[in-house]
């Protein structure tokens, strides 16, 4: 009988999804595998492996005898450290290989730790040169009249201080509805942004979606949109001038993080030499609309 694989964990956002029959680690995707490893993690696995490897041919040197000339007899203490010392090829001229044995195990980990140097070197450099956004997204999205027509909007600031370039904004709305067959099904829909592209993003900015006729929210209420477990997912994708790379950023919104009849608070003002200020204190504020519930 065939043992059944452990359910493999993945999180996107809110919702948690638990894979089952699938194959939890696969050679080919080593790479990827570490580097998404948190710094600690990924610490510990570069520690836990160089450990590993000194151990290995500290044993290796034991079993060839009296290879290694001026190491006391049978000591894997003092063969680790020589393996220490020959896989950083420091050689503290100490202790040396005594027969062919000996060179030949030496050579090999000289070898290990050449090219181990090179994977390591990549690594750390691929972790720190890995392009990332910071973009923040609000806390909640709202709905007000926006120009006579209720708006869905969102707010994004970028943190970084220079402008990012050719900035290009999505919104995917995801619910369930019953089809013709009775059957209940996860359906997706993209809403269409006022914009949806911007040449220079350099501080924060509200995105809208007009809830008009053509829109999947048109005539729905906070109830319709909780019994449907409705979820929105934005997305942003954007030049880094300075690294010169596109990088992406996104956040997801549940129904109950919408606010009905609210409104953004203000964060932009200007001063009498036509420079904007802008209140990032005041980023996830919003305000209820007067008279509105």
């Amino acid at each position: 009988m065939k043992r059944p694989s452990p359910a493999i964990k993945v999180q996107a956002g809110h919702r948690e999804f638990i894979k089952l029959n699938a194959r939890r680690f696969d050679w080919r995707d080593i790479y990827q595998q570490v580097l998404t490893l948190t710094w600690p993690q990924f610490a510990a696995m570069i520690l836990g492996i160089y450990l590993l490897i000194n151990l290995i041919f500290a044993g290796v040197y034991l079993l060839g005898g009296n290879c290694i000339a001026e190491l006391v007899p049978g000591s894997f203490t003092d063969h680790f450290f020589f393996s220490v010392e020959t896989l950083a090829t420091v050689g503290y001229g100490h202790a040396y290989p005594a027969n062919l044995y000996g060179h030949c195990v030496a050579t090999l980990e000289t070898l290990v730790g050449l090219f181990g140097l090179a994977v390591l070197t990549g690594l750390i450099f691929v972790r720190f040169s890995r392009p990332s956004a910071r973009i923040r997204f609000s806390t909640a999205t709202v709905v007000a009249p926006f120009n006579g027509t209720p708006t869905l909007m969102f707010r994004l600031a970028n943190l970084r201080h220079h402008p990012m370039i050719e900035a290009e904004f999505r919104l995917l709305l995801m619910r369930n509805e019953l089809t013709k067959e009775g059957d209940d099904v996860r359906m997706f829909y993209p809403l269409r942004l006022q914009f949806d592209h911007l040449i220079s993003f350099p501080a924060a900015l509200t995105l809208r979606h007009s809830i008009d006729e053509t829109s999947p929210l048109f005539g729905l209420t906070a109830d319709d949109l909780r019994l449907a477990d409705t979820r929105m997912l934005i997305s942003i994708v954007c030049v880094d001038p300075v690294i010169q790379s596109p990088v992406q950023s996104q956040s997801e919104y549940l129904y109950e993080q919408i606010a009905w009849n609210h409104r953004f608070a203000e964060i932009y003002t200007e001063d009498e030499r036509g420079r904007y200020t802008v209140d990032y204190s005041k980023f996830d504020e919003t305000i209820e609309l007067a008279g509105e519930k």
